[in-house]
């Protein structure tokens, strides 16, 4: 532990990100990246971008960029905020929002960056579990009882990919007395959006990201969607220039091209049912996905061969053998060494082939099915 830097920080495990190939040659099927290649109009307007742009500071505002999504989700510019990844969103939103003494609100099992950014702020934090049964989850009943300043919900959620119905979480933000942020990271592979609750109630702010629906997650841009008075003090603690020129290009140019971007989710959707139902004749159980990956868990019996011969393990036994044996073979998913995660394995939705490679490489594992 370091004595150069606040306790907090020393005594945070930090955040965790998905593993990263070390090689081209991988399948990538653990950081639910987008398959298929941002619209052609994103090169071509980082293309436009002269050496004179470069030369100077990028607009502080990214007033096209909100000029643009507002169009898109009917609202004005200054209920749109650009940040540098919706990651930034999240740690200015607690940091503009939650005190010392106070708490930020979210959802177990969920995005793990969570709790990483309240133990670095240095607040409290009220852990909210899901209710599991099976392969229905649900949101604790007393969710809007909380002390907290913040609420963070993340829909559909991440790792199971189930989805909220907008009714409930109006309730929730209505009965809530703080600020209600919901991650829609995911909205984009979802049957619909709360965006109605930000035209509706003064404490709502949506998250949203180019990282997944438009292909960009190697640009780092997101934004949020909100009451303007609200954001306008949200933008009181951003950094000064948070997004530079190339980044503002794209983004502008894949938000404007909806037909293009649409047409990417739709064969994650249609891809992400053919997946399901082959993950399900294996003998997996999954919960039903709105999002672009889904999360496979085993029985508690697995009879599986990972290259030492035939074996039975319980599932939560099971789950680390398979996802390193799918990575032997190019292969990476997503295994969480978690509570309530441990006989789990989250798949990210590819590319037809990607997933056929992956279907085939389960099926040779999995002996039971």
């Amino acid at each position: 532990m370091s004595k150069y830097v606040l306790p907090q920080v020393a005594a945070s495990a930090g955040y965790v990100p998905g593993e990263q190939p070390t090689g081209n040659e991988a399948i990538k099927l653990n950081t639910n990246e987008n398959p298929y290649p941002p619209s052609p109009r994103v090169l071509a307007a980082m293309a436009a971008v002269t050496p004179e742009q470069l030369r100077k500071y990028p607009p502080p505002s990214a007033r096209t960029f909100r000029e643009a999504a507002a169009q898109v989700h009917g609202v004005t510019p200054d209920m749109i905020l650009a940040f540098n990844g919706g990651d930034e969103l999240l740690s200015v939103a607690i940091r503009a929002i939650v005190g010392p003494q106070d708490a930020v609100a979210f959802l177990d099992p969920s995005y793990s960056l969570y709790p990483v950014l309240a133990e670095v702020q240095g607040c409290r934090q009220t852990i909210l579990p899901y209710t599991i049964n099976g392969q229905d989850w649900r949101l604790p009943a007393n969710i809007a009882q909380t002390d907290a300043k913040l609420l963070i919900i993340v829909n559909p959620n991440a790792p199971s990919g189930t989805f909220e119905p907008i009714a409930n979480l109006r309730a929730i933000a209505r009965a809530f007395p703080g600020v209600v942020l919901i991650d829609e990271a995911y909205v984009d592979f979802a049957p619909e959006s709360a965006l109605p609750l930000v035209k509706e109630l003064p404490n709502v702010i949506l998250l949203r990201t180019l990282s997944k629906g438009y292909s960009l997650a190697g640009m780092r841009f997101g934004y949020a969607i909100g009451p303007a008075e609200l954001l306008r003090e949200l933008e009181k603690v951003r950094d000064s220039y948070p997004l530079d020129v190339m980044a503002q290009a794209a983004a502008t140019a894949a938000i404007s091209d909806q037909a293009y971007a649409r047409e990417t989710w739709a064969k994650v959707v249609a891809e992400r049912a053919r997946v399901s139902a082959a993950l399900r004749a294996l003998g997996l159980a999954l919960p039903d996905s709105s999002s672009n990956f889904v999360l496979a868990q085993l029985p508690s019996q697995v009879r599986l061969d990972v290259g030492q011969g035939p074996q039975t393990l319980t599932g939560s036994a099971a789950a680390g053998p398979i996802y390193e044996a799918l990575k032997q073979r190019g292969l990476l998913i997503r295994y969480f060494r978690l509570p309530r995660l441990t006989d789990k394995l989250r798949i990210t939705i590819g590319a037809p082939a990607e997933n056929d490679r992956l279907l085939g490489a389960l099926h040779n594992i999995l002996l039971s099915h």
